[in-house]
């Protein structure tokens, strides 16, 4: 690899600033999920149940990007808390979904309300135009799906 080549800068730049947004969301992030008594991944796990009720483990891996085996213990570990109950689907009683509890809600609710890292994104998005919010949005999802592409 050349590092004088410009693209090759491009990418360092791009791999940094990307580095540096998740990097500071997630602090602010884990700080919100310990609030509440839970790990980073949990508080992730339960907002995605939020926003997609009845879930299943292998839909909540793809949406979370996590292995089987981490959603696996986050789940286990929020159902003994009471946030988190298994329901069979009616119509394959071989698929498990996944469902809040109310303290579930409640939880998931709260970290929303309380979130610095929502409060902190949403005043930064604030001094941007909703068009430059628009493509920004793309950008990130077209780069995700040309990454998952690579095949590496």
């Amino acid at each position: 690899m050349n590092f004088k080549d410009p693209k090759v800068k491009q990418v360092q730049e791009v791999y940094q600033s990307l580095w540096a947004i998740n990097k500071t969301t997630a602090k602010f992030t884990k700080t919100n999920a310990e609030s509440f008594g839970l790990t980073l991944q949990q508080l992730s796990i339960l907002n995605t149940l939020f926003a997609f009720p009845e879930s299943t483990q292998q839909e909540l891996v793809e949406r979370l990007i996590s292995s089987k085996s981490t959603i696996s213990v986050g789940v286990d570990k929020l159902v003994n808390m009471g946030l988190v109950e298994r329901k069979f689907s009616d119509e394959d009683r071989r698929e498990v979904k996944l469902k809040l509890t109310i303290k579930g809600e409640e939880v998931s609710k709260n970290s929303s309300k309380n979130s610095i890292s929502y409060k902190a994104m949403l005043s930064a998005l604030e001094n941007m135009d909703d068009e430059d919010i628009q493509s920004l949005l793309r950008i990130q999802k077209e780069l995700l799906n040309n990454l998952i592409e690579s095949g590496y």
